[in-house]
């Protein structure tokens, strides 16, 4: 039995900033019994997000295999989150019995007596906060180091696609999509307790592997050529796969979670009840992990997605909802779930939101449904790129005519402020690309002055830094420096400032290109860069990516120190363009995609940067002929999208 150790961790909560955020009790939270399946069958599992809880409640992730997981009623699943340094502090300091563990918030129970730690990476920036967790729950911070007793540390979310950073921490690692797998492998775990675990840890984690779904690290070794790039990733045992395939949840309709969303004691950074109404991405932006590694797209029925609505603000009490994807606009039937759920809820407090959208796919029509109920933020797009060719080298087909056709629109029926989200840093870019991205600015506010007759209308332009992802076709290319992204940035903000027209009118956020190095050595580093990361943690990093807790020189120190002796370094990980023939170290983890298509889709890139009118753009393969990506016939997938001609009926009751 596992005790709460909260009558310890009570006493002490006054002591630190927002103590309400370890209390848990949450609406909608679940507490079951330790022992709650016969004879030792158990399988429980402590559930992190390795972030502080306000950014790691809302985490949809997490909070739908919560709820799958405690369905069964063999499974007990509870939540444990990031500690912040003042807390750390108190529990490593401790009472009479000693350190207090890492814990989980819905039952304080400590960490190190689950059966499982799942881990959801959706940035690489967590990852010191996964080492604070682990030795917190007195859990060996090497997987080989770790007893009979210890949970097995398994990691998910998008960073697992390439999890060799953190290899030597993990257990395990999942590629995909989690609601069914994480059944699968509490099956798995219940018959080898049921068994009376047999052959140990060791077997447990075999068993894992050779499903072919579960990437087990230490059960395959890398070797090195003399010039520092991997030689070879090969299986040490017999039946373990060469390859480790992700999973894909087809019929999005079949799992409606969550049913029961978590509703936080403490302001969090999100405060809504998100819907996610398809899965996936084809548009094929060749920056884009999410959209690559979340293919094929699968869409929710319009009936489901209004279903989920009225569940969720009736579970919730919460007055917005998001509806989320990858783009969520390009739904087939996306104006008739915004004209259907506007009706529903027309005169009530509820309010409808779409995340950024694709410019080609905005209508002032759709708009004004979201907006029908009187509430009106801004608008978000993202060109990504400045200028047209920029845009064509990424695949973002958006003209900068497109763009101020869909803005003269938007400020003509009442918006005053649009935000337009960019990238510094893109393979091929120049300085004249970024300023192009001031141009594109003062005409949009020339614009909205013009068709609204006002001057009160607002632009804000957000840069972030480039980082090459793995399973994308810019997997290959050469990171910018960091002096050279920021010079270009300092210009541009230069450039906006000097013109008093509009420099007033246009707000300017950009993030300094230091923490994009370090989430590049991360995003595409191999087993060698987790002594990279035990040492920043040993160093004292925590909150990676916070900017208040980020210190580029101790990751900077850290790479001088852990990378010596190997060949190799902080730059040779981010600045360095790969060839066609490199290892590279998630070449084993099958994401669908096929390398010689991601290769072609790379040389266009390239070509369409010398000419752009070299290579057609890569269309939606939702509305044309299939284009040989590889995922649907190598994942035995296919795209499901409507329109399914369903309606949302009224609400007899609002």
């Amino acid at each position: 039995m596992a005790s709460s150790v909260f009558p310890r961790l009570e006493p002490r909560l006054h002591e630190v900033a927002k103590p309400i955020q370890y209390v848990g009790g949450e609406l909608n939270s679940e507490v079951k019994p330790w022992d709650c399946a016969p004879e030792g069958e158990t399988v429980r599992w402590a559930l992190m997000y390795p972030d502080a809880y306000e950014v790691g409640l809302p985490n949809q992730g997490v909070q739908i295999l919560y709820e799958v997981l405690n369905e069964r009623d063999w499974i007990v699943a509870e939540r444990t989150y990031a500690v912040w340094p003042d807390l750390e502090k108190i529990m490593r300091e401790g009472d009479e019995h000693g350190p207090i563990p890492q814990f989980t918030v819905d039952a304080h129970r400590p960490v190190g007596a689950f059966d499982v730690l799942g881990l959801s990476f959706s940035t690489e920036l967590g990852y010191t906060n996964m080492l604070t967790a682990l030795d917190l729950a007195g859990i060996a911070l090497h997987a080989v180091d770790r007893g009979e007793d210890d949970p097995i540390v398994l990691a998910g979310g998008h960073a697992a696609f390439n999890p060799e950073p953190v290899a030597d921490f993990l257990d395990a690692a999942v590629l995909g999509d989690g609601e069914e797998v994480v059944l699968a492998i509490s099956e798995l775990v219940r018959e080898f307790k049921a068994e009376g675990r047999p052959g140990g840890r060791e077997e447990l984690l075999r068993r894992l592997a050779v499903t072919g779904n579960v990437y087990v690290p230490r059960f395959y070794d890398v070797s090195y050529g003399p010039d520092g790039a991997i030689a070879a990733v090969e299986p040490n045992r017999p039946g373990i796969p060469f390859k480790v395939t992700k999973h894909t949840l087809m019929d999005l309709d079949a799992w409606p979670y969550p049913r029961k969303p978590l509703v936080p004691l403490a302001e969090t950074v999100h405060e809504r009840f998100s819907v996610e109404i398809f899965r996936g991405c084809t548009r094929g932006c060749r920056f884009c992990q999410a959209g690559m590694i979340t293919r094929p797209v699968r869409e929710r029925s319009i009936k489901t997605i209004g279903d989920m609505v009225e569940n969720g603000v009736r579970q919730t009490g919460f007055e917005e909802v998001g509806l989320l994807s990858l783009s969520s606009a390009d739904h087939t039937e996306i104006g008739e779930v915004a004209t259907g759920l506007a009706d529903r809820y027309e005169g009530s407090n509820v309010s409808l939101s779409l995340p950024s959208t694709r410019v080609d796919a905005f209508n002032i029509t759709l708009a004004n449904e979201f907006s029908r109920n009187g509430r009106r933020s801004g608008l978000t797009f993202a060109p990504e790129g400045g200028s047209e060719r920029m845009r064509k080298v990424i695949n973002k087909a958006v003209s900068e005519d497109d763009l101020i056709r869909t803005v003269a629109a938007a400020y003509s029926h009442g918006w005053r402020q649009v935000k337009l989200y960019f990238m510094c840093g893109l393979p091929t870019e120049t300085d004249d690309d970024v300023l192009a991205i001031a141009d594109l600015a003062k005409r949009v506010i020339a614009t909205g002055r013009e068709v609204s007759g006002r001057n009160d209308v607002r632009c804000t332009v957000s840069i972030g830094g480039f980082v090459p992802k793995p399973h994308t076709p810019f997997q290959w290319a050469a990171q910018l420096d960091t002096a050279t992204t920021d010079a270009r940035l300092a210009k541009l903000r230069d450039v906006v400032r000097s013109d008093k027209r509009y420099g007033r009118a246009i707000g300017f956020r950009y993030h300094d290109g230091e923490p994009g190095a370090v989430e590049g050595l991360l995003s595409r580093g191999d087993r060698r860069v987790g002594r990279v990361i035990e040492q920043v943690w040993r160093d004292g990093g925590r909150f990676d990516g916070w900017s208040e807790h980020f210190s580029y020189e101790r990751w900077a120190s850290a790479a001088e120190r852990g990378l010596a002796g190997t060949g190799v370094d902080l730059a040779w990980f981010t600045t360095r363009e790969r060839g066609y023939d490199e290892v590279l170290p998630w070449d084993h983890l099958d994401s669908g995609l096929d390398k010689d298509w991601l290769w072609a889709d790379w040389e266009d890139a390239l070509a369409v940067a010398e000419d752009p009118e070299a290579v057609p753009d890569v269309e939606d393969c939702r509305w044309t002929p299939c284009y040989d990506c590889g995922v649907c016939p190598e994942m035995g997938t296919e795209i499901q999208i409507g329109p399914t001609g369903q309606t949302l009926l009224p609400l007899s009751v609002v």
